[in-house]
């Protein structure tokens, strides 16, 4: 696990992955009090040759990054941070359990986005 998922300046992420009613994970970013949510109908990239869908949904209560039931596990979690953002596109890094992996996720029109993972993944 990462250094403390969640502090003022080291926002929290939590991917969970769902089984039911089809599998699918939920990409969670805590932001402005509240976890910003996508869906991911075939799971995040594991590579930048591959985006994936990623459809906005509801926030959700910070509560509900530690939440888990028989139908729902945490995949990965730990904090995230911002390198640059405007109206169509965001550049992220997350630091997970295994280490920091650099995305985009780029809005395609209303709650339709794909989730990048990009070439340069820095240090």
């Amino acid at each position: 696990m990462p250094e403390d998922p969640a502090t003022p300046t080291r926002p929290r992420f939590v991917l969970h992955d769902h089984r039911k009613p089809q599998p699918h994970h939920d990409l969670r970013l805590e932001e402005d009090g509240v976890l910003r949510s996508w869906a991911l109908p075939k799971g995040p990239p594991v590579d930048a040759a591959h985006d994936r869908l990623a459809i906005a949904v509801e926030d959700h209560d910070l509560d509900h990054a530690t939440y888990t039931d028989e139908h729902k596990s945490i995949a990965d979690e730990g904090w995230w941070e911002l390198e640059r953002r405007d109206e169509r596109r965001f550049v992220f890094r997350l630091h997970g359990r295994d280490g920091a992996t650099r995305y985009a996720l780029i809005r395609t029109g209303g709650t339709q986005w794909l989730l990048h993972r990009t070439k340069d993944q820095g240090n």
